[in-house]
């Protein structure tokens, strides 16, 4: 029992000098710290003014963010009714287009090569003026500088067609837009559904000059919404020009018997009642045309009404929620947020090195 008690009380005294010995060297480094104030006032202030230097420099970063609410359209059940009735003429009454638009494919669209291409290639209004995007793009960016230093870029100019007059041109300039879509769609667009449950759709262009951004938001929204509804519809809308086209043949056709029997009956007023033959077989005749062309006419219609009817149902709805206005959401590094944070910077930097310092130098010695 003696001996647990005398065990104790080394434990306790052993555990007072380790705890002396840690405030001490605490205490020692703190005076050894303070001794060299100056120089880590010195730091500090070289680290706010470097802070406050970078965000002067530092552009802010805009971003422009258009939300919008897409609603697919949906085949009715009560179509197939009549499908069979129009597959008579060839023609198919539906069909959504499929799952070309269904799930995260909608989403790649914004990013592909061909959607942002033909962004760029869109004019916008900078500075009073008309041009294309990817013109100010090259020029808010300083590419331009530096393609004046090289011949092979220096006289470079984009067309809205994009289409160039000969192969090595047309290689550079596609080249060249390659790079700048993949700079654009790795570092400054974000498009993503946020709740996966909701059919609401952001698209998020950032960069540092406001009207690129902005501009560049609209004509992107712009371009992918209107290829989606005219690919998505394309299907339905060829049955509607079809079936059109099928109804105004054979409302003419029918339109020229019944012209054609009237026309017969007024060149022979007087016939001799011998030589009916010649009257009334060519009248009868242009009257089964005309009623045969009436009946395919009617089938015609109902099915032009019922395929106009699929095409409304499978228009998909776009409707914009929100889109960007001046002026855009800004991040940036503050001043004062430079200064502080340059300040602190610079001193844990010093602090370091002066620490590692005294602890090589005790080390070494």
């Amino acid at each position: 029992m003696q001996e647990k008690l005398e065990l104790s009380v080394e434990r306790t005294d052993e555990e007072k000098t380790s705890l002396k010995e840690l405030i001490l060297t605490i205490r020692d480094w703190v005076k050894y710290l303070l001794s060299k104030w100056y120089i880590i006032l010195l730091f500090g202030l070289i680290g706010a003014a470097l802070g406050f230097g970078y965000a002067l420099t530092k552009k802010p970063v805009y971003t422009a963010t258009t939300s919008f609410v897409l609603e697919t359209g949906g085949r009715s059940g009560g179509l197939g009714a009549y499908a069979g009735l129009a597959a008579s003429f060839g023609i198919d009454l539906g069909g959504s287009g499929g799952g070309l638009f269904e799930g995260e494919n909608i989403l790649e669209l914004y990013r592909s090569r061909k959607m942002i291409t033909k962004t760029l290639l869109s004019e916008g209004e900078f500075d009073g003026k008309r041009q294309l995007l990817i013109d100010w793009y090259v020029t808010t960016n300083g590419l331009k500088e530096g393609w004046e230093k090289s011949p092979l870029f220096k006289n470079i100019q984009f067309r809205s067609d994009n289409i160039y007059p000969s192969a090595q041109q047309q290689l550079l300039h596609d080249s060249v837009m390659g790079q700048i879509v993949k700079m654009i769609s790795q570092g400054n667009l974000k498009v993503e559904k946020k709740d996966k449950k909701l059919n609401i759709i952001y698209v998020a262009v950032s960069g540092g000059d406001e009207l690129f951004v902005k501009a560049f938001n609209q004509r992107l929204v712009e371009n992918v919404n209107r290829f989606y509804l005219e690919t998505k519809s394309k299907k339905n809308l060829e049955n509607v020009n079809i079936l059109q086209a099928k109804a105004d043949s054979v409302r003419r056709s029918m339109t020229g018997s019944i012209s054609q029997a009237a026309a017969i009956a007024d060149a022979t007023p007087n016939q001799n009642p011998t030589r009916m033959a010649q009257r009334v077989a060519p009248i009868q005749n242009a009257r089964v045309n005309s009623e045969i062309n009436q009946e395919v006419l009617g089938s015609l219609l109902q099915n032009l009404e019922m395929s106009k009817i699929a095409l409304s149902k499978e228009t998909p709805l776009i409707q914009i929620v929100d889109e960007p206005i001046l002026p855009l959401d800004k991040t940036g590094l503050g001043k004062f947020k430079g200064l502080i944070l340059g300040a602190i910077l610079g001193v844990i930097i010093i602090v370091l090195v002066l620490v590692a310092r005294r602890v090589i130098k005790t080390a070494m010695s």
